[in-house]
């Protein structure tokens, strides 16, 4: 009986191993998604060695030495080499990364809903969208070339600025600006080939490889620092990386969690075939903003750090103040910022109006509700309710790194508590595995997960919601 009960109790625990392998196993038998997947690691790899290519006319020994010396991790230049992976302070081609891209398309989305013109080219269906698309390449032709220009005065601070090949001073501006916009145009094209050839969105595959690269660097720090410090230190290593998996739990519940509103729609007679008469439900999300409150919110935060490059006594100490992330004043003020942003930006993507205009159309109705303003209404204060507690949620997210500096992680790794950073990795991995999981569905296999379904954020990173 003990070994019987033994090989049942073996058979159960391989079960689960087994499956696995069977899961892989089906998605490379499946060409198509297996295709994708190839492209999408060669992309990916190709950007990641693009990362590593220095500027002409720096010297790469100095470069490295000054790389190692400088302590500019954090603000601003922190985000910028968190989303570059690394190639921002190594003076790398692709040192500006997507993240000029993204900016033009975060303000080409707020422009269709602010402007009424670009609403309507919106909504001329797939050639509205190219059209918007090829302005958004424009304009990040034109933001590339500004944050070049701000990119070669960095270069030119103390600790760079000797790397920099004195035969090659004359030519260095104009080469530097030049290559720093075909670098990022050339991450455009590759997040657009990962888009149309590979799996997942481009933009966001590229953000989520530079934050990921930055990872194992980040944990063999805090494992050396959490040793450094002797009896203790490996375990207190453990508890951190614990709390980070149950940060990252939490994360994704903020990402899929949704309000469910039940939907009815009217019978429909049409011959004799019957339509309609089904219950459906209309899903709010808790984080309709997606990562949008906390981008603002930083963006915000980190203009008083341009004092720091004046000499007046005042603006070195609001700088002091606005740079350190662990700053009780930092947290308290980027919090209120990152919930009034919530608010703000939920009602300028949300409108529940059109949803009931939608539902009217559509012979919808919520049941005790009438059709019409009486639904947007409702659906209005469904959305207020839930915003706030997501919002606060959110805010929290935003302010852990703070804390978990505060508490003695490094600086690094203190990054991965939450965040940007945190919330575009789950968010990317979400969607990703959102896409594996129905390309094994609609081939009649068995998905990722042996109950229910895995939800993306059905948004991607160029629609500001990453």
């Amino acid at each position: 009986m003990r070994l019987f009960g033994f090989k049942r109790l073996t058979l159960q625990h391989t079960q689960p191993v087994k499956k696995l392998f069977q899961t892989f196993k089906n998605i490379w038998t499946i060409e198509e998604l297996r295709n994708k997947i190839l492209v999408t690691l060669a992309l990916v790899l190709t950007y990641r060695f693009g990362t590593h290519i220095v500027l002409p006319g720096m010297d790469p020994q100095i470069l490295e030495a000054a790389q190692a010396n400088s302590d500019k991790g954090g603000g601003l230049l922190g985000l910028f080499d968190t989303f570059a992976g690394g190639a921002f302070s190594q003076a790398s081609i692709l040192a500006l990364g997507i993240m000029p891209y993204i900016s033009a398309s975060i303000f080409m989305q707020l422009m269709t809903i602010l402007v009424p013109q670009l609403q309507k080219v919106q909504k001329e269906g797939d050639s509205g969208r190219k059209k918007i698309n090829q302005w958004t390449r424009y304009l990040t032709v034109v933001v590339t070339a500004f944050q070049a220009s701000a990119y070669v005065a960095y270069l030119n601070s103390p600790g760079y600025v000797e790397a920099i090949i004195p035969s090659f001073q004359p030519y260095f501006v104009v080469s530097t600006i030049v290559t720093l916009t075909a670098g990022t145009l050339f991450v455009m094209w590759l997040a657009e080939k990962i888009q149309d050839k590979g799996l997942g969105n481009g933009t966001s595959i590229i953000i989520m490889v530079g934050i990921l690269a930055r990872l194992p660097q980040a944990i063999a720090q805090e494992f050396t620092a959490k040793q450094a410090t002797g009896g203790g230190g490996l375990l207190i290593f453990l508890i951190e990386i614990a709390i980070l998996i149950a940060i990252i739990m939490g994360i994704i519940i903020l990402v899929q969690g949704v309000r469910k509103i039940a939907v009815n729609y009217a019978k429909q007679i049409v011959g004799n075939k019957q339509f309609g008469g089904a219950r459906q439900f209309l899903p709010i999300k808790v984080n309709m903003a997606g990562v949008m409150p906390i981008i603002f919110a930083q963006a915000i935060m980190f203009l008083p750090t341009l004092f720091s490059f004046t000499n007046t006594e005042s603006g070195m100490g609001i700088a002091k103040v606005f740079g350190d992330h662990s700053n009780f004043w930092y947290m308290l003020v980027y919090s209120v910022m990152v919930i009034g942003f919530t608010f703000l930006y939920t009602a300028l993507i949300f409108n529940p109006k059109q949803m009931a205009e939608d539902l009217k159309r559509n012979n919808g109705f919520i049941p005790g509700v009438k059709p019409g303003q009486p639904t947007a209404d409702y659906i209005g204060s469904i959305m207020d309710k839930i915003t706030l507690p997501g919002a606060v949620f959110l805010a929290l997210v935003g302010i852990l790194p703070g804390f978990a500096q505060r508490l003695g992680v490094t600086s690094a790794f203190s990054t991965f508590f939450g965040g940007t950073s945190l919330l575009i990795m789950v968010g990317v991995i979400l969607d990703t595995l959102q896409q594996i999981e129905t390309q094994l569905l609609m081939r009649q296999y068995d998905g990722l997960m042996s109950s229910g379904r895995i939800q993306g954020r059905q948004q991607t990173v160029t629609q500001a919601s990453y």
